[in-house]
Order: C-alpha cells, then sequence, then structure tokens
C-alpha cells in the first residue's frame, strides 16, 4: 500500500527541512561580513548559533499547545478527553535538566566543529552516535547487544574512518580550510558523539518512566537548553578561545560582534532565522511520521537528508567532490540497517539465508539522532507498541 498525500507530504518536510537544519547553520558560517574590528571575516559564532537551535526547539512547545487546544475543540463534545491529552503535562519538568545540559555541550561543540570542517563530514559524522549509544547502553541499562548489532556497530565505525580519510585526503586550503582545521572539526563532532549518546542514555533511564508528548519534551529541553546557554554565553565573552577563537576579541564567543556583523550583513538573518524554524517543523515532521508511518521510515529519511546535505555541498560548492565520502556514506548506511535490523538481514532472512531470529525486548536497536534533542530509542519502543499518538513517543532533532 503507497503512502497517502499527507504521508509523503511529510516525508518531505522531514528531510527538507532536516537538511536545511544543517546547511543554514553552515551557510551563516560561510557569509563574510564586516566585524566590530571593522574588518570582513567569517560569521563564526557557534555558541551564538546553538541559542538559536534552543529557540527552534522551545517553537515545539508552542506547536504542542496549539495541538493540544485543537484537539480539546474536536472533544469538545465528549465527555471524557483523551488519556493523551489529560496526561499531557503531569510530569516534573526537572527531569529534563541533565538532557538538556548535555544537549547543550554536544550541539555546541558540533557546531564548533562544523566551523572548521565540511557540512557533509558533519552530518556523516553523527552516525557515531549509534556506537556510542550501544556501548553505553551495555554499561548503564544492562542492555544485551546480538550479533547483528555489533556487526553494525563494526561496519559504521568502518564507514566513519573512511569518511575521516576521504576529508584528510581531499583538497586542502579550499574555501579556507585546513587539514589540520579539518580533523580538529571531524575529532570535534565525534567527541560530541558520545555526549549525546549520554543524553539518550539519561533520557531513557529517568524520562521513558514519564508520558511526556514529544514536541512538549524537545519543548522543554529547549528551555533549558537555553538558560543553560545564556548562563554559559556570558563567562564565553570573556575567556581566551585559543586556537578555537575565530573573533576579534579572541574569546570563545563574541555577542556583540554577532550583532555587529548581523547590522552590517542583514542577510545573515537568513539562515540564522531559517534553522530556528527547520528545526521546529522537522520535529513536528518527525513526530508525525513516526506517528503516521514508522520509526524505521524516520530513520531511512533522517539517511536521505544526509545524502542531500553532501549533494548540495559539492553543488554549491562548499567542498570538491571526494571519491571517499559517498562510500563512507553507503557503508555508514548498511552499518546502521545492519544495527537496526532493517531492509539487508530481514531479507536474508526472507530468502533462507540465515535462520530467523527474535530479538528480545532489552535488545532494541537505537536510532541515530539527528541534532541534539530527546531519545531516539524510545521512538523504537513506542513504534514496537503499536502507539500512534503523538503523546507517547519523544523525537530527536
Amino acid at each position: 500500500m503507497g503512502w497517502t498525500k499527507k504521508q509523503s507530504l511529510l516525508a518531505l518536510m522531514m528531510v527538507v527541512t532536516g537538511s536545511i537544519n544543517t546547511l543554514s547553520t553552515k551557510w551563516a558560517d560561510e557569509i563574510e561580513a564586516v566585524n566590530s574590528a571593522g574588518e570582513k571575516a567569517h560569521f563564526v559564532h557557534p555558541y551564538f548559533q546553538t541559542e538559536g537551535m534552543f529557540i527552534g526547539e522551545m517553537l515545539c512547545m508552542l506547536a504542542f499547545y496549539i495541538m493540544r487546544c485543537m484537539e480539546r475543540r474536536q472533544r469538545r463534545e465528549q465527555v471524557e478527553m483523551s488519556p493523551s491529552t489529560t496526561q499531557s503535562t503531569k510530569f516534573p519538568k526537572y527531569i529534563f535538566l541533565l538532557p538538556a545540559f548535555c544537549d547543550t555541550l554536544a550541539t555546541s561543540t558540533m557546531y564548533l566543529g562544523l566551523t572548521l570542517t565540511f557540512a557533509s563530514s558533519f552530518q556523516m559524522l553523527r552516525g557515531a552516535v549509534i556506537v556510542f549509544t550501544g556501548l553505553l547502553s551495555v554499561a548503564f541499562l544492562g542492555r544485551k547487544i546480538q550479533w547483528f548489532q555489533w556487526l553494525g556497530i563494526v561496519v559504521i565505525i568502518a564507514g566513519l574512518i573512511i569518511v575521516g580519510v576521504s576529508d584528510v585526503l581531499g583538497p586542502t586550503n579550499y574555501s579556507g580550510y585546513t587539514t589540520n582545521g579539518i580533523i580538529t572539526g571531524d575529532l570535534l563532532i565525534i567527541a560530541a558523539q558520545v555526549v549525546t549518546a549520554s543524553q539518550m542514555v539519561i533520557e531513557e533511564k529517568f524520562v521513558l518512566g514519564h508520558d511526556v508528548p514529544p514536541l512538549l519534551a524537545v519543548g522543554w529541553e529547549g528551555v533549558f537548553g537555553f538558560t543553560i546557554m545564556t548562563i554559559l554565553i556570558i563567562p564565553f565573552n570573556f575567556i581566551d578561545g585559543g586556537i578555537f577563537a575565530q573573533n576579534p576579541s579572541g574569546t570563545l564567543e563574541d555577542v556583540p560582534d554577532a550583532f555587529y556583523q548581523i547590522g552590517t550583513t542583514p542577510l545573515l538573518l537568513v539562515p540564522i532565522l531559517g534553522n530556528i524554524i527547520s528545526i521546529a517543523f522537522f520535529n513536528f515532521a518527525g513526530v508525525s511520521v513516526t506517528k503516521e508511518l514508522s520509526a524505521t521510515t524516520r530513520m531511512v529519511l533522517d539517511s536521505v537528508r544526509t545524502l542531500v546535505v553532501w549533494a548540495v555541498s559539492v553543488l554549491i560548492p562548499w567542498q570538491k567532490f571526494q571519491y571517499l565520502q559517498p562510500v563512507g556514506f553507503v557503508i555508514l548506511i548498511i552499518g546502521m540497517m545492519l544495527y537496526n535490523d532493517i531492509v539487508i538481514l530481514p531479507f536474508c532472512r526472507s530468502k533462507g539465508w540465515i535462520r530467523p531470529t527474535e530479538t528480545p525486548e532489552d535488545t532494541e536497536p537505537v536510532i541515530a539522532a539527528s541534532s541534539s534533542s530527546t531519545a531516539s530509542a524510545r521512538i523504537v519502543e513506542a513504534d514496537k507498541r503499536g502507539i500512534d499518538n503523538p503523546g507517547s513517543t519523544v523525537e530527536v532533532m
């Protein structure tokens, strides 16, 4: 049975807005604007852009309450409200504080890495989150990883190595990139996946016990994340940034300089506001895709946007074509399919090439996070239960 027009539109929205998330952030990094020192320089303000990401997440809370009001209006003639509506806000908000801190650290580190490397590498290297989430789930959640999940992890690591090598072998000093800078950026992005994986494990351990609507969960993480980043960004304006300082003051962040560059080059508002809006719509589309189709479909679409980011980066061109990068991408996709037990292994079982096996409840697969936000494992869990309301799963950015 084919997709309906609504489902096709949601899938397209998820791919487009998901791609815009990365491309708009990188576009802002690539724009040159006169800074507070009177010099023309790239807009390198990763922590300032992290604030924008959290604003986008907070918009998801607004979307949730709008949808909630619409549900109430549709059911105003009924005597009882649905459980998903009456229980939607009855949970302790502080449970999102620690995940939001991880979100802040991971996203700001990834955005810092993005200023040093290619957008396509940024998107592909984030596949490392599956490796770290799987290992941390074994250590802290008592999960058991089956043979095909270990195989998937090995294949994913191979894909990550190939992507990293493609960056090193690619042209140096292209669009201002250097080999050392690219390596540093790639390592920062991979290191951020450890934090993102920790966030997922923390959320699964402390958040899964509460029936939190996905959009509301993303919204509260946005609130806490924005608050944490706002507090941290104040001292960042005075701390020496060392090799990472790319602003006139030489500090980790220079918020006045960011606003100054926006003032001199209003074009910067397009990618900045575009990123905020796309993040909100991406979360909404992701939640809807999981509800209307499945968590597996969501993972496939998430892989498609990685391909879109790479294709756009080559066509603009923000980078030159390097044959190893699409090879690494394909291997990453194969690893994710093996880990999540989709397409490849089911096909092999249908042909009788391998014995059918049942996946125990404690080995449920983990879908890669897209940017930051709530635990992907919950999507899979809800999808397995056949839950079909937006208040039962938590989507990722």
